[in-house]
């Protein structure tokens, strides 16, 4: 009547009633849902069995793997979070390797999304990561029925099985993937900007080759699944509503359903890191995608093997520098809109930049850096001008920060799971850097920021630059895709364009940088640098 849809109104037949009222045999495919085993009947919490801690615990630990634990007492609600990473040699040895390990979690999230879509209906998640070295398992909800999850996802990684189909799709989906993220200029950037610093990682552009070459099987996939269930290492967290007897078993079913022998030695879960020259370094690529105007231009300055202390002075420092950073970049000097300074821990090497995303069609890299050199001159000096009372005002600000109670389980299960996949397990770290935040002074943040500013500074600029006129493009380069964020699909790219990610093209400084020495082949510039040993930030 209201929205004048067409409809009509008849009694039911009376053949159909009879037959409803008589012995009418009923359909088996007709049926109530069966019962989700996955939703959760015992809301109860659970008494501790051992003594209660502030800081999770490791209450297992042997050659194959350990277990670290919490109880929680604070939020007392009937939830849990079980995080596994299984790390293994295997990963690192080749960027096709790589790629099939990339393969292998997507096509295991796939597999997983049917009978796994229960657990979704009664309120239990979980997330499968590709790490560094290793696979990471997360898995959250009301903790009665979480250990069925958490089963069903390793009984699927040790019976990992995939056809080729889904080989197929899955693989042209990931170049899709890689494509995106090379032609995404902040992307490339931080590809590059880690392939010059971390000795032995592997470049997306390499990812992106060794798929798009067209050489992985199905069958190379399923050897490289059993060569990484051969070997590995299993480091686990449970904390929330679980007691430590029942948090072990979680480990133990690990080993038992994957069958895996002990690593023949450790694996380390970060990069070594080369030692840059004292000297400024520039390292310029052009953008992969033709039709892309923007930029970017990050400055890197390196500060080295640190201690806890001066990460957090250079927190400090960068908190410091934001709004004159954005004051002087975007407002007054508009290079662009994304402009920022950040600490940047590389493997545990130490060091602070500062980002602009630019435009081609208004600005060159080169005169953006010039300008993002002028900005640290005079923030050198505004920061030499600083009273005591600005100082304190922003070391409380950082202090309050930091003080921040946590709002629900789940963020402190992040800042201790961070500890645990690092391998650092400084797990009050946040006080820790408190008591170093209120010991500071104003002098010693000054003379952090010149003597990393000075003679004696390490530095590595960043160029991504994109098409345009402002880097003696013709016109027509500097149009805009048509997504209008960057991406492109291979059918818009073209053959020709859609090969092109699979190089990078080094380009030499300007005269605007006479003083800057020129990378223009990454592998050669590193081959002779120092490697500073595995770091970790713990002291």
């Amino acid at each position: 009547k209201w929205f004048g849809t067409h409809y009509s109104v008849e009694d039911i037949q009376q053949e159909w009633r009879e037959r409803w009222n008589g012995d009418l045999e009923l359909s088996s495919e007709l049926h109530l849902p069966v019962e989700n085993k996955f939703i959760a009947t015992d809301f109860s919490l659970k008494q501790s069995d051992c003594p209660d801690t502030d800081l999770p615990v490791r209450v297992t630990a042997n050659d194959r793997g350990c277990l670290w634990y919490k109880k929680d007492n604070k939020f007392n609600i009937p939830k849990a979070y079980i995080r596994f990473h299984l790390i293994s040699p295997v990963i690192q040895q080749s960027a096709k390797n790589l790629v099939l390990f990339d393969l292998l979690v997507n096509i295991l999230g796939h597999n997983l999304a049917e009978p796994a879509y229960e657990a979704d209906v009664a309120q239990l998640d979980y997330k499968l990561s590709v790490g560094e070295h290793g696979l990471v398992i997360k898995v959250k909800g009301f903790n009665h029925k979480l250990p069925l999850l958490f089963h069903l996802i390793l009984d699927h990684l040790a019976d990992f099985s995939a056809c080729q189909d889904v080989f197929n799709m899955f693989s042209e989906q990931l170049k899709k993937t890689y494509f995106n993220i090379l032609i995404r200029p902040e992307k490339l950037g931080k590809d590059v900007r880690l392939l010059v610093l971390e000795h032995g990682r592997w470049s997306m552009v390499e990812k992106y080759q060794a798929l798009a070459d067209g050489g992985l099987t199905v069958e190379e996939l399923m050897e490289f699944s059993r060569t990484f269930k051969t070997q590995l290492y299993a480091e686990g967290l449970v904390q929330g509503n679980f007691t430590s007897q029942e948090s072990i078993q979680f480990l133990q079913y690990v080993t038992d359903k994957l069958q895996f022998s002990k690593l023949p030695a450790e694996v380390p879960v970060l990069f070594r890191v080369v030692e840059l020259p004292l000297k400024q370094h520039l390292c310029k690529v052009k953008a992969l995608n033709k039709g892309d105007a923007n930029s970017e231009v990050t400055v890197y300055y390196q500060s080295g093997l640190k201690n806890l202390r001066e990460h957090t002075l250079m927190e400090l420092l960068v908190m410091h520098m934001e709004e004159p950073c954005f004051d002087f970049l975007r407002t007054k000097e508009t290079l662009g809109y994304h402009v920022y300074p950040t600490c940047r821990n590389t493997s545990g090497v130490l060091g602070f930049s500062v980002t602009v995303e630019t435009q081609a069609t208004k600005f060159n890299t080169e005169l953006v850096e010039l300008k993002i050199e002028e900005f640290l001159s005079s923030f050198g000096e505004k920061l030499s001008a600083l009273t005591e009372s600005a100082f304190n005002t922003q070391v409380t600000a950082l202090v309050k920060l930091k003080e921040c109670e946590d709002t629900h389980l789940g963020e402190e299960v992040d800042r201790n799971w961070a500890e645990v996949a690092t391998q650092q397990y400084v797990f009050n770290r946040l006080h820790r850097e408190i008591e170093a935040l209120k010991q500071m002074t104003r002098a010693e943040l000054v003379s952090w920021y010149l003597e990393h500013r000075g003679h004696n500074c390490r530095k590595l600029s960043v160029h991504v630059v994109g098409f345009g006129p402002e880097e003696g493009d013709p016109p027509g380069d500097d149009k805009q895709n048509r997504h209008g964020n960057g991406e492109r699909d291979e059918e818009e790219c073209g053959s020709s364009s859609y090969g092109e990610v699979s190089k990078l093209t080094f380009l030499p400084a300007s005269p605007k940088m006479a003083a800057a020495t020129s990378i223009m082949d990454i592998p050669s510039f590193t081959q002779s640098l120092t490697l500073f040993p595995y770091h970790k930030i713990i002291q």
